[in-house]
């Protein structure tokens, strides 16, 4: 964080200094509320969780080093108490944010957003030192702490948004107002949630509805909904996508032999040829989207597809491709699924499977609501339509649906398989599994399929694998 007294942030953030004997010491550590994360100069955040009270934890960060805790009550070692911890956070992001030099970047879209953030977090920083979210932390805790870890030198502040309701990202832009939105797309995870992909429209939308005029809003041209997100907005709009029309757009799409897709970057400055370490022709989709916000930032069309070119994988079990010495490659996609994503998986799968034998270990796809049978018996019969090898269904009912819509799309019968667990999948896999073959792993987080993935691989994974997969 950029240095602040402890009176400063007190000032800041409306709270009341107790037990600090000098309030001009700096913060200049980072921000924290795990305790396991401070370093001297440290501002340790007290949060009071289901299970852990951070307050329980503010003798110990104080000798770790920190300089004070933000707290609801006073804790007998330097403390900045306020009446709502978490308020106090976002007001000092707010703070924080105002006083950097940096252009602030925000996304959000059903699908795809952590993978599209490490994407242009990459491309950015080829430019400029950047910031950005780590893995998925998109929400009202997780977005003000990464706003809070840049410094002076920090030149671009990426920031993925995530919504599980009306009004969740009017509030994170509240608290880290963007100059640039980018919306990726309008899916159905969290449908159950929201009630309808409009609904989902008008939440997303909310990022681009912050703008301020002199800002520019980066859309999907080749998603209705999100398109449609122009007339929300009075910041520039720019166009990615496929369509024709649009500002920044691939032609020439195509898969390498190893499922990697390639195409030709065109921007309004010029083209360049890209291909993606990632895995997956829906990565073209992501890096267009990156491709446009660091075209607004200046960089040649020469520049963005070398950096998009050079980037890989920096968030855990995303399409995380591992080869084991005996040929089995496993594709450890297990941290979310939805609809789309599953789809696209499996089209991945297919693609990296061409001439081997193709396995889809699949799982629950969390908050579909009245939609869940039906989405679930599509992505059954979907692993059908691409002839994918062989079904894993794991898990209770929402498995059997997968299970079940395989076998009516084509009477698979040993083909497609329903079992009770992951450990019940992992004793069918290494009983199975032939050299060769290639494994995807996928489900909602809560299911917690990456146990199969990590079973498989079992510290036989070889070193070039792991490479290739991050």
């Amino acid at each position: 964080m950029i240095a602040l007294s402890l009176a400063e942030i007190a000032t800041v953030v409306g709270g009341q200094t107790h037990d600090i004997p000098d309030p001009s010491v700096q913060v200049t550590g980072p921000v924290v509320r795990d305790s396991r994360e401070v370093e001297p100069g440290s501002l340790f955040v007290a949060f009071v969780g289901e299970r852990v009270d951070g307050h329980d934890y503010a003798s110990a960060v104080v000798e770790a080093g920190a300089a004070a805790v933000l707290a609801a009550r006073p804790v007998g070692v330097p403390a900045i108490v306020v009446d709502d911890v978490q308020a106090a956070l976002g007001a000092l992001a707010r703070h924080v944010v105002e006083r950097l030099g940096a252009t602030l970047v925000a996304l959000t879209g059903s699908v795809g957003k952590t993978s599209c953030k490490d994407l242009l977090a990459q491309v950015l920083r080829s430019k400029a030192p950047t910031v950005f979210t780590p893995g998925s932390l998109n929400n009202e805790i997780g977005l003000p702490l990464t706003a809070l870890s840049a410094t002076d030198e920090t030149r671009f502040l990426v920031l993925e948004m995530g919504a599980r309701g009306i009004g969740h990202i009017r509030y994170l832009t509240g608290l880290t107002p963007p100059k640039i939105g980018l919306v990726l797309n309008v899916g159905t995870a969290h449908i159950g949630e929201f009630g309808g992909r409009e609904q989902i429209a008008v939440a997303k939308g909310e990022l681009v509805e912050s703008l301020p005029a002199d800002g520019t809003a980066v859309l999907n041209a080749d998603d209705p909904l999100v398109r449609a997100m122009a007339s929300r907005t009075k910041a520039r709009v720019l166009l990615f996508g496929e369509d024709a029309d649009a500002d920044v757009r691939a032609e020439n799409v195509r898969l390498t032999d190893s499922g990697q897709p390639a195409f030709t970057l065109h921007t309004p400055t010029g083209c360049s040829d890209v291909t993606l370490r990632l895995y997956g022709e829906h990565h073209v989709s992501n890096a267009l989207a990156a491709a446009a916000v660091a075209h607004e930032l200046g960089m040649s069309a020469e520049e963005i597809a070398r950096a998009l070119s050079d980037a890989g994988t920096l968030s855990r079990w995303r399409m995380e491709v591992t080869e084991r010495p005996d040929g089995v490659t496993v594709v450890n996609d297990a941290y979310n699924a939805n609809p789309e994503s599953m789809r696209a998986a499996l089209r991945a799968l297919v693609a990296m499977g061409r001439g081997r034998r193709t396995w889809a270990v699949l799982g629950h796809m969390a908050e579909l609501g009245d939609e869940g049978l039906a989405e679930h018996d599509a992505v059954g019969r979907l692993a059908v339509r691409l002839n994918v090898s062989k079904l894993v269904a794991v898990g209770g009912r929402e498995a059997s649906w997968l299970q079940l819509g395989a076998y009516n799309e084509g009477s698979w019968g040993e083909e497609s398989v329903h079992v009770s667990d992951a450990q019940a999948a992992i004793d069918l896999l290494r009983s199975e599994l032939r050299p060769g073959d290639v494994v995807l792993v996928k489900a909602s987080r809560s299911v917690g399929l990456e146990r199969v993935a990590t079973a498989l691989l079992d510290g036989s994974a070889s070193s070039e694998g792991q490479v290739a997969g991050r």
